[in-house]
């Protein structure tokens, strides 16, 4: 039996969902051109940061992930597309919070695990449903807003990226909201624009995990020698 969850989708076909499925490209798009990236800056040295590799390459698995189940909307879909979710998110706050934010290990583990006790939380306390699914995006998105404000506490010129990714995510999951609200005056829905805007808030965080942040501004303490 096929799932139906999206306003886009009218039946079982497997082209029930074109905008939701096609816009899944964009992550392809936007993993290519960070791929092409990475082997520009690293030349001769492609296996000397593996983990934002890892993270290119968990994007592009989240547009196939997406796309799999758009098509079919089957439950081993669904797992294609959230589990590929899942993993990029823990990969990139673990990458974050040792490489940009240089957070001692304890400091690193505490931060992990409270993200996924929220999650866990999440899980066991809100609706499925409520905010047509999006309210278990939440502990990501606070994560996020989290580490913008750690960062410009440390003085950070990496604080402000962050913040801009934490503003694009939130409009990001209000338009994914709408969704089913809107269905009745707008047939097609706006769950493919979450996939554009996830697009661009996934190539601004790896792009910036790319760069060589210069580090915390001189008179900030390092993260854990408090």
């Amino acid at each position: 039996m096929f799932l139906d969850i999206y306003c886009e989708r009218t039946g079982p076909e497997l082209w029930s969902e074109p905008f939701n499925l096609v816009s899944n490209a964009a992550f392809l798009i936007a993993a290519g051109l960070l791929l092409r990236r990475y082997f520009r800056l690293h030349a001769g040295h492609p296996c000397r940061r593996l983990d934002r590799l890892l993270l290119i390459l968990l994007l592009a698995s989240i547009g196939v992930g997406s796309g799999l189940w758009h098509l079919y909307a089957q439950r081993w879909a669904m797992l294609a597309d959230v589990l590929p979710i899942a993993v990029f998110v823990c990969v990139f706050l673990l990458v974050t919070l040792a490489r940009v934010l240089q957070a001692s290990p304890v400091l690193t583990a505490v931060f992990f695990l409270a993200f996924l006790g929220l999650n866990a939380a999440v899980l066991a306390t809100v609706p499925a449903d409520f905010l047509n699914g999006s309210a278990l995006y939440l502990p990501t998105w606070a994560a996020l807003a989290s580490l913008a404000l750690w960062l410009d506490s440390r003085r950070h010129p990496a604080w402000h990226h962050h913040a801009w990714a934490a503003g694009l995510f939130l409009v990001s999951l209000l338009i994914r909201s709408m969704d089913m609200a809107l269905c009745g005056a707008w047939p097609l829905g706006t769950h493919f624009l979450w996939h554009l805007l996830n697009t661009a808030l996934l190539y601004l965080l790896v792009n910036g995990l790319l760069r060589d942040w210069p580090g915390p501004r001189p008179g900030a303490r390092p993260v854990g020698s408090d």
